[in-house]
């Protein structure tokens, strides 16, 4: 049987390299993001969806889903003193309120799966400390708390990890790595 994975964040950078990846091995994808990008194989379905919005619900899906990948992403660094509340709570709307709808949501397909798995994505920033990373670091260590919590709720029958990786070369982070001495 073809397995069926979820990935959150598709669109662009890393999401849609996995999704590209998934889809070659001859899996089938349900995208989610708010820009649908043509090119995917018919193993493709595509719902548009703002996770950062509160309002946004997602649709139920029929059968089991072998895995979820949580990875919209964020830049905002700025001096702490710059920083608002806003700032703060936008972060958490995209990291980690949109990756809880996202598994609330799927939740029932993973567990109808014989071995699932749900990866979300945090930053090195949370464990090296950054400066002008206080609202994404924030986030993000709330990220890995869920993570912890889920890993030990979930088990054995849902495998749940999170990665943390550094400044990667997606268009997200383009601004940042054309500027001298980041990339």
């Amino acid at each position: 049987m073809q397995k069926h994975y979820i990935v959150a964040g598709s669109s662009s950078g890393i999401g849609a390299e996995l999704t590209q990846k998934l889809l070659s091995k001859g899996y089938k994808v349900t995208g989610i993001s708010r820009n649908e990008v043509a090119g995917f194989s018919d193993d493709y379905t595509h719902i548009h969806a703002d996770l950062a919005d509160t309002n946004t619900t997602l649709p139920k899906i029929e059968g089991a889903v072998d895995g979820v990948v949580y990875a919209p992403g964020s830049i905002t660094l700025k001096p702490f003193r710059s920083l608002s509340l806003n700032d703060f709570q936008n972060e958490l709307n995209i990291n980690l309120f949109g990756a809880i709808k996202t598994i609330q949501a799927f939740l029932p397909n993973l567990k109808l799966a014989e071995h699932a798995s749900i990866v979300l994505f945090s930053t090195v920033a949370v464990s090296t400390g950054m400066p002008y990373h206080a609202s994404i670091a924030s986030a993000k260590g709330a990220v890995e708390g869920l993570t912890r919590s889920l890993a030990a709720e979930l088990a054995p029958k849902i495998r749940v990890n999170v990665i943390a990786p550094s400044l990667t070369d997606t268009p997200l982070a383009a601004k940042l790595l054309s500027t001298p001495g980041k990339g």
